[in-house]
């Protein structure tokens, strides 16, 4: 049985349609995706791929990250990148830490532990770095020490500053960050 030309113009009319709408959906989508990245993390909300002029060298005194109220970090979770603002500080050394309080439930942290491998903005600069669990209590309590002194400088950030004398909570998480190369 031969097709009607009718019939097989409406097939091929429906067929581009259809070629055409799905075409469309994928440009919505990365234009999404796209804007979402530029304009977040933003608050509570997660972003995605974190935009900004590259790092052109290591950085070994990450100093300068106590006059940013947030750092943004990007990680991979899935396949999405995944950024959130976060608490970071450096050590009156130049070392600098990132910290959550019940990170053991976070996706971000999570994913962090596995790879390390992430991106971090810093007033609209991206360096490639790497971050690490930090487990050792010493450690803990310098990130913490030099947690409770930028907040203590900074003050209304968001977070509020905890006493100057205050000690580390327990569940409190760490992560050392480190330029790549």
């Amino acid at each position: 049985m031969s097709e009607t030309p009718a019939r097989t113009r409406t097939e091929r009319s429906l067929r581009r349609t259809a070629i055409v709408s799905a075409a469309a959906l994928v440009a919505v989508l990365a234009v999404g995706f796209v804007g979402w990245s530029y304009t977040c993390p933003c608050d509570r909300a997660p972003g995605a791929y974190l935009f900004g002029a590259e790092a052109e060298a290591p950085v070994t005194d990450w100093a300068f990250a106590n006059q940013v109220p947030l750092c943004q970090i990007q990680i991979r979770a899935g396949v999405l990148p995944h950024a959130i603002n976060l608490n970071c500080m450096s050590t009156p050394s130049g070392q600098l830490y990132l910290s959550c309080s019940q990170c053991d439930t976070k996706r971000w942290s999570n994913a962090a532990v596995e790879d390390g491998q992430a991106r971090l903005r810093l007033n609209g600069t991206v360096y490639p770095v790497t971050v690490r669990r930090v487990l050792d209590p010493a450690e803990l309590d310098q990130a913490w020490r030099a947690r409770v002194a930028k907040l203590q400088e900074l003050g209304g950030t968001g977070t509020p500053a905890p006493p100057p004398d205050a000690r580390r909570p327990d569940g409190w998480w760490s992560f050392r960050v480190a330029s790549r190369t």
